[in-house]
């Protein structure tokens, strides 16, 4: 099955921003791919094409549909929809640059995704079971990851930290997803008896309530239901001029390391995202060492092969978040979570902020046996398209 045709339009993300919607046409039907877009966003991240100027505040792709209809698809049209890595490998030839600057990494994400779509029908499987030829990884389900309290970029205020996570381990995914519904809906309850505006949601669906310290919110949390928990700290955001600068005060690297511990001891906490700034190897090296939760690494590595191998030389982490709009193609992202498993480290697949309702990353995590997914609240439609359909594959691999 050769691809005939590819085009693009805009459409609007979850945070109201302009993103990219592909269609792929091939003699036996059209293949769509809809484009996340981070608001958290790490320095060393592959590039996305904005339009700049003055429409929709600069934001605008149109820049990055003609790259797409006028370079991309003339180049692309004929090629087999099964061989996933030539077409990779022909966006990147074309890119010729490290980050994406020149196609943009929304550009070449979007024909990535929907080619890999329609190779898995063409080989007349399940999508998950198509990524797990390509990984060479048996098919699992992950354990899901739900944020349920909002800080940091996702708010525009709040809390320092940016993501509060809960994550049931009751056995199958079905009873963790219904269990942390439950959860969200008992602490939306809880705030909102509190004060009726902490039940406002931020990027994510999780709540925003005007707690001032992870203490607290993690204590709310706490109040509501015994739970394993995860933090997304994003340090980066509020790292400056050497000092971790939070609204309690400033802590050096060391006194965020031992705030880390603290939190470890009072609350049921498995997993740290992001402790400590993107680029502070040695810290990271310091707090996995220190603490014997899961260190996880998202701006640190940005899904980035070279990252991650430098992480791993320097034993900086011990798990890694996978945004695959974060290195622009299915090819490096598989090769992203080989180096990971070979090294023994956890992967967590995981949504952006700005969302659209496509669900490929629930058949990504499973076909690539990722130990977890993040996708957000339990709620709301860009989020819980990702986890419905999972729950649709644990029924069709149970079967």
């Amino acid at each position: 099955m050769e691809i005939e045709k590819i085009s693009a339009r805009e459409i609007i993300d979850s945070r109201g921003n302009p993103t990219l919607k592909i269609y792929l046409e091939t003699r036996d039907g059209e293949f769509t791919a809809g484009v996340p877009s981070g608001a958290s966003t790490g320095e060393h991240e592959a590039i996305e094409l904005r339009d700049g100027g003055d429409r929709l505040m600069g934001k605008g792709v149109k820049k990055a549909i003609k790259k797409i209809e006028k370079k991309i698809a003339p180049e692309l049209e004929g090629l087999k929809t099964y061989d996933q890595k030539e077409i990779d490998k022909k966006l990147l030839e074309l890119d010729g640059t490290e980050n994406k600057e020149n196609l943009g990494a929304n550009s070449i994400l979007g024909v990535s995704i929907a080619a890999c779509k329609a190779g898995a029908f063409c080989n007349g499987i399940p999508l998950y079971e198509y990524i797990g030829k390509l990984s060479g990884s048996e098919n699992g389900l992950p354990r899901p990851l739900f944020n349920v309290v909002n800080g940091g970029s996702h708010t525009g205020g709040g809390v320092d930290f940016q993501e509060f996570m809960i994550s049931p381990d009751e056995g199958s995914f079905k009873s963790n997803y219904f269990r942390a519904a439950e959860i969200y809906g008992r602490l939306g309850n809880y705030l909102e008896k509190k004060n009726p505006m902490w039940k406002n949601i931020g990027d994510e669906g999780g709540y925003v309530p005007e707690l001032k310290t992870p203490d607290e919110v993690l204590s709310a949390i706490k109040r509501v239901a015994d739970v394993d928990l995860i933090l997304d700290v994003a340090a980066t955001e509020f790292f400056e001029e050497g000092v971790y600068k939070m609204k309690t005060g400033e802590k050096s690297t060391e006194e965020m390391i031992d705030y880390y511990q603290e939190l470890t001891e009072k609350f049921p906490i498995i997993a740290i995202e992001d402790p400590l700034e993107e680029n502070d190897f040695e810290g990271w090296s310091q707090i996995n060492k220190k603490l014997d939760q899961m260190i996880i690494g998202d701006d640190l590595l940005v899904t980035n092969p070279k990252k991650i191998k430098e992480a791993i030389e320097k034993d900086s982490c011990n798990g890694m978040i996978l945004k695959i709009n974060q290195i622009g193609t299915i090819t490096e992202s598989l090769e992203a979570a080989r180096l990971a498993k070979e090294n023994g480290w956890e992967i967590i697949v995981s949504h952006r902020s700005g969302e659209t309702t496509d669900s490929f990353i629930a058949d990504f995590s499973v076909g690539v046996g990722s130990g977890f997914i993040k996708s957000g609240a339990p709620a709301r439609g860009e989020r819980v398209v990702k986890y419905n359909r999972l729950l649709e594959i644990e029924e069709e691999i149970s079967i």
